[in-house]
């Protein structure tokens, strides 16, 4: 992650800004508004890149205790692509992070 900007509340935005791993990893700029914030369980924006904020998406993040209360289940769900491709990158990327954050919650604990 290169900066973030994240102003977590209802009607809030977000901007974040990244690059691709390897050598000749591309710059992505992605930007939204945050239409649920309920801490601890939900969180739901608007998804757009600012090369092509007219094709916006949304993103929805849902967490529940598993029926142990020993973990968390994290749900990703993101629609309303503009097309097949930009939803295979967006799953590619999405599972990317999702294994990051797992690494690293698996090291915290």
């Amino acid at each position: 992650m290169m900066d973030a900007h994240l102003d977590v509340r209802v009607g809030g935005d977000f901007r974040i800004r990244f690059k691709e791993p390897g050598q000749n990893g591309e710059i992505h700029d992605v930007s939204g508004t945050y239409d649920v914030v309920e801490t601890d369980q939900k969180l739901s924006f608007s998804w757009h890149w600012i090369t092509t904020p007219e094709r916006t998406s949304h993103v929805t993040v849902t967490l529940t205790p598993d029926a142990n209360g020993t973990a968390t289940i994290l749900v990703l769900h993101h629609e309303q692509f503009a097309d097949q491709a930009a939803r295979d990158g967006h799953q590619n990327g999405w599972n990317s992070t999702l294994d990051k954050l797992e690494t690293f919650c698996a090291k915290e604990h």
